[in-house]
């Protein structure tokens, strides 16, 4: 019960949507709670990799932990709207290396507006 009144009394904010010029569109959330804020930092240090992985593993984990969180849809060349959470993330593990770098840079502009104290991968 405390649980539910907490998310009746949290913050709501519109989702941003960014587009690029050839009409994709990823459209993110604005809020994170302060338990996934703080999963996102153990993620981003490294403290929840594997023995043996390496800082770029983190760092690849941190990005799609981050998009698996912000993400509500993702619209492709036309295509019908992403919008389940298994779905975005599957797509997200086939993007081109350009689609992943318009994607990453899309999260830090979308963190250094909205949140600040994350450090974005």
């Amino acid at each position: 019960m405390a649980r539910r009144q907490h998310r009746r009394g949290a913050i709501k904010l519109p989702p941003v949507e960014y587009r690029d010029e050839d009409g994709n569109a990823i459209l993110l959330r604005c809020v994170l709670s302060p338990a996934t804020r703080a999963s996102y930092a153990r993620i981003a240090t490294g403290v929840r990799l594997a023995p043996g992985a390496s800082r770029e593993d983190a760092w690849h984990r941190a990005f799609e932990f981050l998009f698996e969180r912000l993400a509500v849809s993702w619209s492709i060349s036309g295509a019908p709207d992403i919008t389940a959470q298994r779905e975005l993330l599957a797509r997200l593990r086939v993007a081109s290396s350009d689609e992943r770098r318009w994607l990453r840079e899309r999260l830090r502009e979308h963190c250094v507006e909205h949140f600040p104290d994350l450090a974005a991968p």
